[in-house]
């Protein structure tokens, strides 16, 4: 910065301070050269090496050597030469005004090119003259970014327009840095926002950068990562290559690409740059990689050779629309270095393009020997001539025609194309100035139909052409695939013909992946140290689905819905309950049906030989209601089974409740009627005569009625109803009766126990009676078994999963059952129907001799 502030200071001087001031020295460089009223410059890198130059501060800098010779800017030179000309013999543009120009070499460097800006804005004096103004208006520069930066920030405070025609760097659309810098090839942003498009279609998300090592590079490979980060592609490294850096540094990028398992490289890289990597690649046969070229090298001639579609076929890139300009033709061959004496650019260009040095030529190219006699004719066959397919080339025409179409609008303050009747401005009171704020509002459609302007930004509008390297008849050729073009949304389109490709892997889309997508089922699960697109494939959890290829997460399914096995899908669940036609519900309910017969068998035997001794000693009615009560206590289960519905919720509890209760208020009378009984053969004891039938039925009756109510009220105030229950890792809905009130439930439950432990207490207390038939033990021996199944109900019925829970129930309330029927009625049972004997008051009233003594 420090130097270009030393170079401003002396422009200013030079221009602006004319009091006989002179030039310490001139730059001398090759140029081509037009006189005219309107002069404009012309930079372009015809030379393409530099020799180092060991330059000090104490004295002048050596000439810079320049070496090479490039076609193409040579081409472009030629079309800034036959458009400036094509408008001096336009009436309609700029008319009997003519333009001039002045184009020198840059040598593709920055230091030259900053000499040459600086040369061409200075102007040349004769000697004894005194500083003059600049003499060009505007200034047609430069292919490379690098040197445009150089360029424009050196001019731009002076406010001198300068249009390039290859300078893609997107860092060169900062207004507030260079705000005479204007250009008519597409930034670079635009150029990385397709090619980020071109990689996502693809499906490449893993692929290798190589950028030069400049301004163009850096910015271009940001500009691209920018745009990738959003579009999920990664990038496996980036590889920096220069033109001048030596041999071990290139062999370093090829071994990293050798050694990668990238199969798809981008290259922001100047041709000249990346021409010898292409070479060394070429040389260790590197093949089976897909290359995404830049403008700067898609359509270059150096590398699109036959020799190099070996490492290179396939390749694909961007480039600006084609066009052709017929009238250039005639031009490009009509190139003579006999016409053309003065003209060092000519001569380098017959020597190249023949082989030979014309007799008068005084640059002579070190290789060339042999001496043209004037019959010698380039071969018009060579790309060269061909102006069917112009793309950099029309860009420097349409450079051009822009200037002069912001010079038609200064001096005659009006728009192209109508009769002028006179001047608003002379041609001497022009200033650089004046033609970059006029740049600004220029808009034409040119004689091809394109439109020419310039955004806020000084860039064009943004539209490219999608080519792929195809070899056809033994030729490299630039076949259009695609295209990308700004939509009527304000966005951009990107339109690409698959089939038209060919690839440097076959007819297979080359697959640039780090990781294969994850297929249906699974996710992604980053590795810990890589970049996001290199991930490990995990199926999903059960009750969650990944119905996408590469999916980041897995969905969790509705509440109502499970997994499938390939976890790609989301199914019903099973709805689960204890049903009458699997085994576990046929089993329960032949139980109960057992039970219930064989209670009523035993309620048969007993109304049968309800006059027996051994059925009037046991109190034939409670007796017989207790049998009753059993039958409707093994019925009760018959209602825990099948679908839940609201009615039948509300009767399974209840019915259970008072069931139960009925048949422990029968037991808790007979164990009353027999501890009655025993305090009566007590001298003084009238008890039994206070405790008849009508008090047992009471207490049957009354404790009974306690359970009721507490239904009653539990079916008022919360009842049971169905209800679903999901478990995010069961992959089954489980319908069952919920209690509504846990409180109320736990009262039924622990209203029976109660009756349950108060007989067992009576029966216990009553267990020594003296009869041969103790009522009191087997009274004690069944409560013992009612309360160790319920004791041990509550926890299985709380552990218990699903239709199991109804399942524990059913086992509680029939083996509870069970153990009643047994305990209470089997041993009279066996004494009715197998020792009718004993069925005897004699026998009923024996005294048990282990007791009495």
């Amino acid at each position: 910065m420090g130097m270009l502030n030393i170079l401003h200071l002396c422009f200013l001087l030079c221009t602006h301070i004319c009091s006989a001031c002179k030039r310490l020295g001139t730059f001398e460089m090759q140029d081509v050269f037009k006189e005219g009223d309107i002069m404009i410059g012309g930079i372009f890198p015809i030379s393409n090496k530099q020799d180092n130059i060991l330059a000090s501060f104490y004295t002048t800098p050596p000439k810079p050597q320049c070496k090479g010779f490039d076609l193409r800017s040579f081409r472009w030179i030629k079309t800034m030469m036959f458009a400036i000309d094509e408008i001096n013999r336009n009436d309609r543009l700029l008319p009997n005004i003519s333009l001039g120009y002045r184009i020198v070499d840059s040598c593709a460097s920055p230091t030259i090119v900053l000499r040459a800006a600086l040369t061409l804005v200075s102007g040349s004096e004769e000697k004894g003259s005194e500083c003059h103004p600049p003499p060009i208006t505007a200034l047609v520069a430069e292919s490379g970014s690098t040197q445009s930066l150089v360029v424009a920030e050196a001019l731009g405070p002076f406010r001198v327009p300068m249009v390039s025609y290859f300078s893609a760097c997107a860092c060169l659309s900062d207004k507030r840095k260079y705000p005479a810098f204007f250009r008519t090839i597409p930034s670079d942003y635009h150029q990385a926002k397709a090619q980020a498009l071109l990689v996502k279609q693809f499906g490449w998300t893993w692929i290798g950068a190589l950028q030069s090592d400049n301004d163009y590079g850096r910015y271009g490979i940001a500009a691209f990562a920018k745009e990738a980060e959003g579009l999920g592609i990664c990038i496996a490294f980036v590889g920096t290559i220069l033109r001048t850096y030596p041999q071990s540094k290139l062999l370093e990028v090829v071994d990293m690409i050798k050694k990668s398992n990238v199969k798809v490289i981008l290259a922001v890289v100047a041709e000249g740059d990346l021409y010898p990597l292409m070479l060394e690649v070429l040389k260790q046969n590197i093949t089976g990689i897909q290359w995404i070229a830049t403008v700067g090298w898609v359509t270059a001639d150096r590398p699109s050779t036959p020799e190099m579609f070996k490492s290179f076929g396939g390749t694909i890139g961007f480039v600006v629309p084609k066009k052709a300009i017929p009238k250039l033709g005639p031009v490009l061959r009509d190139i003579n270095p006999y016409q053309e004496l003065n003209s060092s650019f000519v001569s380098d260009f017959w020597e190249t393009m023949v082989g030979c040095k014309p007799l008068s030529s005084v640059n002579v190219l070190p290789n060339i020997t042999k001496i043209c006699r004037g019959n010698e004719k380039p071969d018009y066959t060579n790309k060269f001539f061909d102006v069917t397919q112009l793309r950099d080339v029309y860009k420097v025409y349409q450079a051009v025609y822009a200037i002069a179409h912001a010079l038609h609008q200064v001096v005659f303050c009006e728009m192209p194309g109508g009769n002028v009747s006179r001047k608003c401005l002379n041609v001497s009171d022009i200033t650089p100035k004046r033609v970059s704020e006029q740049l600004k509002d220029v808009h034409f459609v040119d004689q091809f139909g394109e439109e020419v302007y310039f955004d806020e930004n000084g860039d064009p509008p943004a539209t490219y052409e999608l080519v792929n390297w195809q070899l056809i008849k033994g030729e490299v050729q630039h076949i259009p695939v695609g295209y990308f073009s700004p939509s009527a949304n304000g966005k951009y389109d990107l339109v690409i013909y698959k089939d038209k490709i060919i690839w440097n892997t076959g007819n297979l889309t080359p697959n640039a992946v780090c990781s294969e997508i994850c297929p249906l089922g699974t996710r992604k699960a980053r590795i810990k140290g890589l970049p996001v697109c290199c991930f490990d494939c995990i199926p999903c959890a059960d009750g969650s689905i990944s119905n996408t290829t590469g999916a980041a997460d897995c969905i969790i399914c509705p509440i109502e819905y499970w997994s499938n096995e390939r976890k790609d899908s989301c199914i019903m669940k099973v709805t689960e309950f204890l049903s009458y036609t699997e085994t576990m519900g046929i089993v329960l309910v032949a139980l109960s049906l057992f039970g219930a017969c064989l209670t009523f068998s035993t309620l048969v035997v007993f109304i049968h030989f309800r006059e027996t001794p051994i059925v009037k000693a046991n109190n034939s009615e409670l007796s017989l209601l207790l049998l009753v009560s059993l039958i409707l206590c093994f019925l009760c289960p018959l209602t825990f089974i099948g679908e839940p519905t609201v009615w039948s919720c509300m009767l399974r509890h209840t019915t259970f409740g008072i069931t139960f209760a009925l048949c422990i208020s029968c037991v808790l009378g007979k164990t009353i009627v027999v501890v009655t009984a025993f305090r009566a053969t007590m001298p003084g004891n009238n008890m039994a005569a206070k405790f008849g039938p009508a008090q047992q039925r009471g207490i049957v009756c009354s404790c009974t009625v306690i359970q009721v109510v507490i239904c009653i009220l539990w079916l008022n105030i919360s009842p049971p109803f169905p209800d679903k229950l999901y478990e995010q890792r069961n992959k089954k809905i489980i319908l069952e009766c919920n209690t509504g009130s846990d409180a109320a439930f736990y009262s039924v439950l622990g209203y029976i126990s109660l009756l349950a432990v108060i007989c067992l207490v009576l029966a216990f207390l009553a267990r020594k009676l003296p009869d041969n038939f103790n009522e009191a033990k087997v009274i004690t021996f069944s409560m013992l078994i009612f309360c160790a199944v319920w004791i041990t109900f509550i926890p299985a019925y709380i552990s218990s999963p699903g239709k199991y829970t109804v399942a524990v129930e059913i086992f509680a309330i029939l083996s509870s059952a069970f153990g009643l029927l047994f305990c209470i009625f089997m041993p009279k049972c066996y004494i009715i129907l197998i020792k009718p004997e004993k069925n005897t008051k004699k026998h009923m009233m024996g005294k048990n001799t282990k007791h009495a003594g």
